[in-house]
């Protein structure tokens, strides 16, 4: 397949190199590519190259044959730092042992999506990635042809050599590099079949594997520069509090402590970006040596509050949504056929309401980040997941040019929507230049518990109409939530059902709310597979076959225009796991639940299989069906689903987030309960769709739809329907 090089609103910028002359081609447009920054391990192996020559803003190339890939876009535990390279490698056709990664730093100049966030990476850096390698090749071809004076098309490659099978002559992309330099860059190179492909689809390892377990330093925590001080915050005890005073003075005398002083990341006359979320900007930042030091100076500061909106609690919360989903008006989000007439009319109406509440993100490394603010520069290094963004914010607050702002980005010990929202980062800025000194900013645990930017609070009722013949003719859901709804009004079972509603509400709060591993599907996923599910019960059909027949009808005649699914994709991994997992055969003391969604434009079905261990319900095994494309890495693809996969069934059954007047009731790790080793699955099976197209999203779809296959499974087990998250606060759950 032949592809244009002059992709979307800029070809390449080709600019000569100090080292031997060789060539930079910058790819703007390529920003959807992932980053990574270490060296992979069996490079250790050969000598390094004495000189490298840079061929793309993706890829240099050693005078020994070398590869080093850089990879633009934050690693944050989903291993595009690995699949990234493994793209530019492929079309490249250089061997992977020979690759080296880096990470790269912020540069909106050669790259244009450097953000982890809605599982985009490989999906949007797929085409560019590949054109990246290719182009590339194309020039060490053309380059080893002039040399040889043959044509281009009697040359081959190979794991980094270029062969002219008619001379027997072969040269190493690094003897040639330096030559390519001077040539014109093509209008058009070809990219390989998918048949052809010797990496992608190819199990590899992560390339931050070894770092990782033998203890390097890759992460914000780790980050160490001469002079740095370590920095605190204290924010108010509670939503809906503001600093009124601190007495900074007492603890300016403690040991070890260099500065006291107050910040406030959102002062009037700046606007603030969709990542500024903030439920506490005015904050006392402590300065000092050590962490332990600057942790005695935390907890002996006296600070006054002053309440500036009324103090929320859980309970409010819940009745307040309650009532908006009883009693609130609103707005079609769709309406499909007459809904009002299917419901007054029909011979059975199923009614269900589902509830889940707040959810921290927690991840394993709290937030951090290292700022140095000068009067003529500021630079930043840590662990976000929006660089640009970040850089932004931190341009506004300091008044200085962006050009003048370095953004460098570390590994992160996990983000799962947390780190897309930068307020740690413009904080290190702000107590830089209130101190003047460069600082590591160090959230606790429970700074990180209570600051807020919590998954939202949900609240659904779905409502399905019957006929005689018990026939679906009617569906009616509305949602509600803090700060808005979870419904997606245009996802299945939209456009399968002739008389359909959706409803959207949302109530307001104090309370900070942001992503969270795949936003609102991560709740309403479940909902609507549950409800699906009771729905087939009472028509008395088999849960698949149900929605086979609904898949079906939205194949044959579609209701509406605006549908953002497949159906016959859906219904392919609802097949696959049916067929792998050989459901509807009985096995004495397993309970099955199934489930299917679709998300960040991938397909997931799974089932649940659940067994009693001394009358307590336990997951056993999860067969899981994915339809995401090319699957670049297996190994990591199948770590991705597997991870969402647990911490999907750890929320569902253990995790929630209470308020008590405006102050968060759990703040560290011995009150929030999350998944024990012993309670993951013992066993979890992936299968893939192989269906050749480029590939889809990978990092959130597993864990939508898996809450609801759990639902399902324990109603067989228990005998009890679950509306209320999490599951294990039941007592039939318990035991």
């Amino acid at each position: 397949m032949k592809v244009k090089t002059n992709y979307n609103r800029r070809a390449f910028l080709k600019v000569s190199t100090a080292a031997g002359g060789g060539m930079m081609l910058g790819f703007s447009w390529l920003a959807s590519c992932t980053p990574a920054d270490t060296e992979i391990a069996e490079v250790a192996v050969q000598q390094m190259p004495d000189n490298w020559f840079n061929i793309n803003a993706f890829l240099k190339i050693g005078d020994n044959g070398l590869v080093t890939i850089f990879s633009p876009n934050p690693e944050i535990g989903q291993n595009v730092k690995t699949a990234m390279p493994m793209i530019v490698a492929e079309e490249l056709d250089v061997d992977w042992k020979d690759v080296i990664v880096e990470q790269a730093g912020l540069d909106t100049e050669k790259y244009t999506r450097q953000v982890a966030g809605g599982s985009q990476s490989i999906r949007q850096g797929w085409q560019g990635l590949r054109l990246a390698g290719a182009t590339a090749r194309h020039l060490l071809l053309a380059a080893a042809a002039q040399q040889w004076e043959v044509p281009v098309g009697e040359l081959t490659t190979s794991g980094g050599v270029i062969h002219h099978a008619a001379s027997e002559r072969t040269i190493g992309y690094g003897e040639i590099a330096s030559a390519a330099a001077g040539l014109e860059i093509p209008a058009e190179v070809e990219l390989k079949s998918p048949a052809d492909f010797k990496i992608i689809g190819k199990p590899q390892k992560n390339v931050d594997g070894l770092p990782i377990v033998t203890g390097k330093p890759l992460f914000g925590l780790d980050v160490q520069h001469e002079g740095m001080l370590i920095a605190m915050i204290v924010h108010p005890p509670a939503f809906g509090m503001k600093l009124k005073s601190a007495d900074t003075a007492t603890i300016a005398t403690m040991p070890g402590i260099r500065h006291v002083t107050t910040i406030n990341a959102a002062p009037e006359g700046i606007e603030p970006q969709w990542s500024d979320v903030n439920a506490f900007p005015e904050l006392v930042a402590i300065v000092g040596d050590s962490t332990w030091e600057v942790m005695q100076a935390k907890k002996a500061l006296q600070a006054e509050w002053e309440q500036v909106s009324p103090p929320e609690s859980s309970e409010q919360h819940e009745a307040e949504l309650t009532r908006l989903l009883q009693t609130a008006p609103a707005e079609p989000a769709r309406k499909d056929g007459n809904p009002t007439k299917a419901f007054a009319g029909a011979a059975q109406v199923i009614e269900r309401t589902y509830t889940a509440p707040f959810l921290a993100h927690n991840t394993l490394e709290p937030m951090n980040f290292f700022a140095d603010v000068t009067a003529e520069k500021a630079t930043l290094e840590g662990p976000i997941q929006t660089p640009e963004f970040l850089r932004k914010s931190v341009a506004a607050l300091l008044g200085m040019p962006e050009e003048k702002i370095s953004v460098m980005m570390t590994r992160q010990g996990g983000g799962f929507g947390r780190r897309l929202y930068g307020n740690f980062g413009i904080e290190a800025a702000l107590i830089s230049k209130a101190v003047g000194a460069p600082v590591k900013l160090v959230y606790t645990r429970e700074d990180d518990m209570t600051q807020g930017t919590y998954r939202p609070d949900y609240k659904v009722t779905y409502r399905a109409a019957l006929d005689a013949n018990n026939q679906l003719i009617g569906f009616h859901v509305r949602g509600t939530g803090t700060n808005g709804s979870p419904v997606f009004a245009d996802r299945f079972p939209a456009g399968a059902v002739d008389n359909y509603l959706a409803e959207n509400l949302d109530k307001s709060s104090n309370i900070s709310t942001g992503a969270w591993r795949a936003p609102r599907s991560n709740f309403i996923a479940g909902a609507e597979q549950a409800f699906l599910d009771e729905v087939a019960e009472v028509v008395g059909k088999d849960p698949i076959d149900f929605r086979l027949e609904l898949f079906d009808k939205a194949i044959a005649k579609p209701v509406g225009e605006k549908n953002d699914y497949e159906p016959a994709r859906y219904a392919g991994v609802l097949k696959l796991v049916r067929e792998k997992a050989a459901w509807g055969t009985d096995q004495p003391g397993v309970f099955r639940g199934v489930s299917a969604y679709y998300c960040h434009n991938s397909y997931v079905a799974q089932v649940v299989d659940v067994v009693l261990e001394k009358g307590r319900p336990k997951v056993d095994k999860v067969w899981c069906a994915v339809d995401c494309g090319i699957v670049v890495n297996p190994e990591g693809a199948i770590n991705q689903i597997e991870g969402g996969i647990i911490d999907g069934i750890g929320h569902a059954m253990y995790s929630a987030l209470t308020f008590k007047d405006g102050k968060p009731v759990q703040d560290n790790f011995a009150t929030y309960r999350l998944i024990r080793h012993r309670e993951a699955p013992r066993e979890i099976e992936v299968f893939f769709v192989e269906n050749g197209i480029d590939p889809t999203g990978l990092g959130e779809p597993s864990l939508p739809p898996i809450s609801a296959a759990l639902a399902n499974a324990l109603a067989k087990a228990t005998g009890e329907r679950l509306y209320t998250q999490p599951f294990a606060q039941q007592q039939s759950v318990l035991g």
